[in-house]
């Protein structure tokens, strides 16, 4: 308390060794005594007897009746201390491993930590031998610990195993799977089935499934149940989850089994009927048993009951909220939902405006970073950046900042970027938010991942888009779907961006060109060894603005050699191959890649003309020199249209060379074109082989074309000359 002051320590007698423990008075206290406040207390009690015999030697009065007493009163207590240090020896404390309140339960009743255990142990036993099914489970427990070491047991143990686990859990499934650790024993069984048994299985658990999906460890089994793809089992299963779904997708472990089902196994109309529960609570009621066709398509619902519009996408964007608000992001449905949703809001509204900010507003950016990697949640993100405002598109670019490689290459990520192209009239901000990401801002790796992206189907898109636009050649038919939505974006532009579109492509193409170039130039080799890659020359070389000189050089420089030469087969599989690389020439699309070049731009095909670059390439003059060696052996092999195609070029300055060297050597031309070529013989025993297969097997045989036999690029050239 304030204004008191505090007494002062007493001072410490300078005989006695101060202890580190508190001392209490025995006479106060005789029950706290250890062994350890002992020590100090002998030695204070020596202290005293010490000055107690320097007062006598003074000639103080005698006091041997008190000493005497205060030696029997030291004596039994310092047995009662050993008696209580013995007791405290056999009892346990914390310190022997076991917690503080079960140290206290065995002091209490005067047991070892040993005996304690031993009596733990037999009351869990107990307690387990009281519950159900006990000896059932310690025996599928045995039998699963021997099946999962699925190296080390023989397949007729394995057999027996088995068919010894179905007699026991047939009957009682429905007890086993609802316990963490039993069920992994029926998911076992499943995994060593026959279709019968997991028929009986799936049948067993009818009823049950809904509490399974919402169950920590039997959600698992529903996935053993369905990855092995039997229409009878899914058909079991999905059903069960109708008139559940806006409960089942809320619910932190039933969402992920529900949309693995809705993702990879449910029908067509099971995922309408999944996805219509998300419209409202009638389609959940009302439809639960239906077996009508239904359509998920929302436009349909809503053109059928206009009234109900309101209510629909009320509760539509309530679901869709829900999870985002969850970070449930992930879902296949949810990026379905959100599709329908953008799909049938009108634009110029309100609707559209809060929509894209529900999109956006996700700080940590999840939300567009799933949505990219789904075919729906995709077109949800193009249609986002199509009717956004330019700091709308600005924020989206930002959100994909260290995600663009990986969309790039991704199936359906990288419409995304394409879109970004189309619509962001920004170019500077373009070329600076995803070129420096997609090639990758390291110098040294630029041209390792641009010769990457040349040779993925997904990826190629991304750089020659900007070269080469809508081409059937960039966008074959598995990447239909990426035109239609580029169409689709198209319409919505016109409303929404400004600039001109191809003033737009051109800016791009701009800036993307000096690191193609360089790429071209440093691993010419590497790209014009695929079929893609040497489009990728192409497309680049007469699509891209600025000095060409030094590519040209080295994709020239790639022709030179002997044109006959074909790589040795690897010795083995695993062993790496030294030798060098099948020379272009030799192989179908290097040939290609070389004419078009000579020819100096692209083949119209409705005027059947070729439309010249701007400036022309000249690159007749920049390759005779690497092949002027081999000019026979190349107008004799199967890329002998290249030969041809310099005898048509016009800005060609050594053309009366190659036709001097070409009729000096007129016989080897008509050998050539009369002789079958190695392709032709490899395709004749092709076919033969094939019709033999075909007769084999009792079937009708194709009738096999005849093929012109001879060299056409040999024939042609002896026309020419």
């Amino acid at each position: 308390m304030a204004g008191i002051k505090r007494k002062s320590a007493p001072v410490k007698n300078a005989h006695v060794k101060e202890s580190k423990k508190p001392k209490f008075d025995s006479g106060m206290k005789p029950a706290l005594k250890t062994k350890t406040q002992s020590v100090p207390v002998k030695k204070v009690e020596e202290a005293v007897d010490e000055d107690s015999e320097d007062s006598d030697s003074d000639g103080g009065a005698s006091l041997d009746f008190e000493s005497g007493e205060s030696e029997d009163v030291d004596s039994v207590d310092s047995e009662e201390q050993e008696e209580e240090e013995n007791d405290s020896e056999k009892l346990p404390t914390s310190t022997d491993g076991l917690h503080p309140q079960r140290a206290k339960a065995v002091v209490a009743n005067s047991q070892s930590s040993k005996e304690a255990h031993a009596k733990q142990k037999q009351l869990a036993q107990e307690r387990k031998a009281v519950k159900p099914l006990a000896d059932q489970l310690v025996r599928t427990k045995k039998i699963w610990e021997r099946l999962r070491r699925k190296s080390h047991v023989p397949a007729d143990e394995r057999k027996q195993l088995v068919t010894e686990l179905f007699e026991i859990i047939t009957g009682r499934i429905k007890d086993f799977v609802l316990k963490h650790d039993s069920v992994r024993v029926v998911q076992t069984a499943i995994k060593y089935a026959n279709r019968e048994q997991r028929l009986l299985i799936a049948g067993e658990l009818s009823g049950t499934y809904r509490q399974l999906a919402e169950s920590r460890y039997a959600k698992f089994l529903i996935g053993k149940l369905l990855v092995q793809g039997d229409d009878k089992i899914r058909d079991i299963i999905v059903p069960e989850f109708f008139g559940n779904v806006r409960r089942l997708i809320k619910h932190p472990e039933a969402s992920w089994i529900l949309d693995d089902v809705y993702r990879g196994v449910a029908s067509r109309q099971q995922k309408a009927s999944i996805l219509r529960e998300w419209y409202g609570a009638e389609f959940a009621l009302f439809e639960k048993d239906s077996t009508d066709k239904v359509s998920g398509d929302l436009a349909d619902i809503l053109a059928a009951n206009p009234g109900k519009r309101a209510p629909i996408m009320r509760s539509l964007q309530e679901m869709i909220n829900h999870l985002i608000q969850k970070k449930m992001t992930g879902f296949t449905l949810l990026h379905d939902a959100m599709l329908q949703y953008f799909l049938n809001v009108k634009p110029g509204t309100e609707e559209i405006t809060d929509y894209l900010e529900l999109i956006k507003g996700d700080e940590e950016g999840d939300l567009l970073k799933n949505l990219a990697f789904t075919r729906s949640g995709s077109r949800v993100v193009c249609l986002a950046l199509a009717y956004g405002t330019a700091k709308d598109r600005k924020q989206i670019l930002k959100t994909y900042k260290d995600t663009l490689q990986l969309m790039a290459a991704d199936p359906n990520g990288h419409i995304v970027i394409l879109t970004a192209y189309e619509v962001i009239d920004d170019t500077v901000l373009t070329s600076k938010s995803i070129f420096p990401e997609l090639i990758t801002k390291d110098a040294e790796k630029q041209v390792e991942n641009i010769v990457f992206s040349a040779n993925d189907i997904n990826s190629r898109t991304t750089l020659l888009y900007l070269f080469q636009g809508r081409s059937k050649a960039l966008f074959p038919p598995s990447l239909a779907a990426d035109i239609k939505i580029l169409e689709e974006i198209d319409i919505i532009r016109s409303t929404t961006s400004k600039k001109d579109p191809e003033i737009r492509r051109s800016e791009l193409a701009k800036a993307l060109s000096p690191f193609l170039l360089k790429a071209i130039e440093s691993a010419a080799g590497d790209l014009v060894a695929s079929s893609f890659g040497s489009q990728f020359v192409t497309e680049v070389l007469f699509g891209a603005e600025g000095d060409k000189s030094a590519s040209l050089k080295a994709v020239a420089e790639t022709a030179a050699g002997d044109p006959k030469y074909l790589q040795p087969a690897a010795a083995g599989e695993g062993t790496e191959d030294s030798q060098p690389p099948t020379h272009i020439a030799a192989t179908p699309w290097g040939g290609k890649m070389l004419k078009a070049l000579i020819a100096g731009g692209r083949y119209d095909v409705k005027t059947k003309t070729v439309v010249p670059v701007e400036p022309a390439l000249n690159f007749a003059d920049i390759l005779y020199p690497n092949i002027e060696d081999y000019i026979i052996d190349w107008a004799t092999g199967s890329s002998s249209f290249v030969i041809l195609a310099l005898t048509e070029a016009d800005n060609f300055s050594k053309k009366d060379d190659l036709m001097r060297i070409l009729k000096e050597n007129k016989k080897k031309l008509h050998k050539a074109a009369k002789e079958e070529t190695p392709e032709q013989k490899a395709r004749k025993e092709a076919a033969v082989a094939e019709k033999d297969v075909v007769k084999g097997k009792g079937k009708k045989s194709k009738t096999v074309k005849v093929i012109e036999v001879g060299n056409k690029g040999s024939a042609l050239l002896l026309v020419k000359l």
